[in-house]
């Protein structure tokens, strides 16, 4: 938890609401971050049953604040939206801006005196493909716009984690994703299924061999032809039965595999060419983004840059989109 070190006065309470987590932001002008909180207090570990469970969570992680300051403005973002949330925010259909979230949020009494308003995620349903959503990452890219100005005329915003997303930045709005399930098919793999009884810790592990194992498993995917998938990642275990990899590098190799497959996919769908569609950015938590990087270094790819958690300032300009921000009179004149 960390203290308040500036005398700045706080404008807005933001929460960042997943699964599996719940992280609190205290902002004050120009969204800067005056405090962060968080707990384990996600969707799936609430302290109570529905509504219930998401009031106390709340008061837990933000109710002394409010005792502080008892009028902030309260927004929220991601699963907390969700149908199995405090309350559905149901989904924007593409394209869509902060502006867009703004006027499609809902409203839930905190039980705390005030109310909490929350985000939608956004839906891509396009005739004749699959449809597909985000929810939490939109809030993200809003924050990642808003730092970043010259990423709003034309970008590709790479998202790595559990359900990573590629997304399409034209003109300031999400014009169209991909989501790709790589990090939960990974630990499905390597908890659930037979390949994981060969692997062991890579605690300790030579990180040059670490490394040439997930490129093995990256030129694997990317010289691979279709339906070769799910018989290369047989070899996450034959490579082990065989000993041709030791088995604690085996879940790098796999990681390479399905890094790999993600990235050859969602190059061939971002465009012909990249510089057609602006810089390549990866948003999300640093050493993950960093083996994206590698592997996108690995296949020719140059990425712009790394952002790690643009959240609370998407956060703050969800709210200034809503409303509740008083703007300074520069920005107003």
């Amino acid at each position: 938890m960390n203290d308040i070190t500036t005398s700045s006065t706080p404008e807005l309470l933001a929460l960042d609401w997943g699964t599996s987590s719940l992280r609190a932001f205290l902002l004050g002008e120009g969204g800067q971050v005056l405090q962060t909180r968080s707990t384990a207090q996600g969707l799936q570990a609430l302290p109570l049953p529905g509504a219930a469970g998401f009031e106390k969570a709340f008061a837990d992680i933000a109710g002394d604040w409010l005792a502080s300051w008892p009028h902030l403005p309260v927004v929220a973002g991601g699963m907390v939206g969700s149908i199995q949330g405090w309350k559905e925010a149901p989904y924007v259909r593409c394209p869509a801006d902060v502006g867009s979230l703004a006027a499609h949020s809902v409203r839930v009494p905190s039980g705390a005196g005030v109310d909490v308003v929350i985000a939608p995620g956004v839906l891509l349903d396009d005739v004749g493909m699959a449809p597909d959503v985000i929810r939490g990452e939109e809030i993200q890219i809003a924050g990642a716009l808003a730092e970043n100005p010259a990423l709003a005329e034309r970008a590709t915003l790479v998202l790595p984690g559990t359900h990573s997303k590629w997304v399409q930045i034209t003109d300031g709005r999400i014009t169209h994703f991909t989501s790709y399930m790589t990090g939960e098919i990974f630990s499905v793999l390597v908890k659930h299924s037979i390949l994981g009884r060969l692997m062991t810790d890579e605690a300790g592990a030579d990180a040059g061999a670490t490394e040439a194992a997930f490129l093995q498993g990256l030129m694997a995917a990317r010289d691979s032809q279709p339906g070769d998938f799910t018989h290369q990642i047989f070899a996450a275990r034959t490579l082990g039965l065989s000993q041709r990899l030791p088995q604690h590098l085996l879940k790098s190799y796999l990681s390479g595999l399905l890094i790999g497959h993600e990235l050859v996919s969602g190059l061939a769908k971002s465009s012909t060419t990249l510089q057609a569609q602006g810089p390549l950015l990866l948003i999300g938590e640093v050493s993950l983004c960093q083996r994206y990087a590698k592997a996108f270094a690995a296949l020719g790819v140059t990425v712009a840059g790394i952002l790690d958690n643009p959240a609370p300032r998407g956060l703050w300009e969800f709210a200034k989109a809503l409303g509740l921000i008083r703007q300074p009179l520069t920005e107003i004149n």
